[in-house]
């Protein structure tokens, strides 16, 4: 396929993100209903960790199965294997260090004693003077997004080898999955609270922002993918995704059992996990 076809198969799959990014602008969402968003949200990342760890595990698996047919070593292994376990490190911890670091970043910028948040001084720029709900939304862009590059490596390769048919059912599946990831980037956004204590509305150009961080790299991802392909590289992003998806997972249910609500929270977490099981079955229904 023509790599002009092939980049429009990607902008498809990638664009999607953006039907799940108006919850983000609700107006004070009654606080079942954000919560159920939030179970919803973790529902699908919870899908998506398990989605990617399983396919950053099949180098690794195949390896495993050339040595027991004695066709090959174990240096694929190690090697497979150093790379799974490094990108998941560098995904989880990283992120760790970035929250250190704006927590640090805060206190130094406060000062001693200024511990409200209503006592912030307004002249704050940068990811400093965002809330909490707008920086998590952006960690989970991220995670979503080396996930995304990493689906768009896929459907560059079958667009390349002649794979037309596969290549039309993953962007289909990616497609889909991309309008539950959009949702699951903007669910925290839907308890945000300002400095006053009021409900801010995201504006639409931040929305579409995210939408690009998250779904622009399935695109790029394509593009690559369409003439290089690589399992080690795939296995570097997947793994990184795979570890920024667990932190914001972990943030999220911390958030979620605050409300003391565990009938909403498993109905959202039900939710999420069949909404992406159910995606992910029309790729496997389509030969993926």
């Amino acid at each position: 396929m023509e790599l002009s076809k092939t980049l429009l198969l990607g902008f498809i799959a990638g664009a999607t993100i953006v039907f799940g990014l108006p919850v983000g602008r609700l107006r004070r969402p009654a606080p079942s209903l954000r919560l159920f968003l939030n179970a919803t949200a973790v529902g699908v990342l919870l899908f998506l960790v398990w989605d990617v760890l399983s396919h950053a595990w099949e180098p690794i698996d195949g390896a495993l199965a050339a040595v027991h047919a004695h066709t090959g070593g174990l240096a694929p292994v190690f090697g497979y294997g150093a790379l799974f376990a490094g990108g998941l490190a560098v995904g989880l911890l990283s992120l760790v260090g970035y929250e250190r670091y704006m927590a640090a970043s805060m206190a130094t910028h406060l000062g001693p004693g200024a511990m409200s948040v209503r006592e912030r001084p307004a002249g704050r720029v940068g990811l400093r003077g965002w809330t909490e709900a707008r920086r998590l939304a952006l960690l989970i862009a991220v995670g979503i997004g080396l996930h995304n590059f990493a689906e768009g490596l896929a459907i560059g390769q079958s667009a390349a080898s002649g794979e037309v048919a596969l290549a039309t059912v993953l962007v289909i599946g990616f497609g889909l999955h991309n309008a539950t990831e959009g949702f699951g980037i903007v669910a925290p956004l839907a308890g945000d609270r300002d400095d006053a204590g009021g409900t801010p509305r995201p504006s639409w150009r931040f929305l579409l922002t995210l939408g690009l961080i998250g779904g622009g790299p399935t695109l790029i991802g394509t593009a690559i993918g369409h003439g290089f392909t690589n399992a080690a590289v795939s296995v570097v992003f997947l793994t990184l995704a795979a570890g920024s998806i667990i932190y914001v997972v972990a943030q999220l249910l911390g958030i979620a059992a605050k409300a003391k609500r565990p009938d909403v929270l498993a109905y959202g977490l039900l939710v999420g996990m069949l909404a992406g099981f159910i995606t992910d079955a029309i790729v496997t229904a389509g030969g993926a």
